[in-house]
C-alpha cells in the first residue's frame, strides 16, 4: 500500500474515533467509510469475499441474539418465583 494511502487510513480511521467519542455519529461513519474505500481500493478480492460472507455472519449474530433474549426471559421469570419452584423446575 502507498504510503499516502496509509496516511489516510490511518487519519480516517483516527477521525472517525474522535467523532464516535464526542457522538457525531453519522460523520464518524463518514469517515469509516473514506478509510475502508481506500483500503478496499488496495485489496477489492479480498472485500469481495467480505461481502459474500456478510450473510452468514449477520445470521450468526442474529441466533445469538435471540439465545441471549431467550435467556434473559428465563431469568425474568425466574426471579419471580421462589427458590424451591425454581429447584423444582429444573428436576431437583
Amino acid at each position: 500500500m502507498q504510503s499516502w494511502k496509509r496516511a489516510l487510513v490511518a487519519g480516517s480511521i483516527s477521525a472517525a474515533a474522535l467523532l464516535f467519542l464526542k457522538k457525531r455519529y453519522s460523520l464518524g461513519v463518514i469517515a469509516t467509510g473514506v478509510g475502508l474505500a481506500a483500503v478496499a481500493s488496495e485489496y477489492p478480492e479480498k472485500f469481495a469475499q467480505v461481502r459474500q460472507a456478510l450473510p452468514q455472519y449477520f445470521d450468526r449474530g442474529l441466533r445469538v441474539m435471540q439465545m441471549a433474549e431467550l435467556a434473559g426471559r428465563r431469568m425474568t421469570a425466574a426471579a419471580g418465583q421462589s427458590s424451591v419452584e425454581a429447584w423444582e423446575e429444573i428436576g431437583g
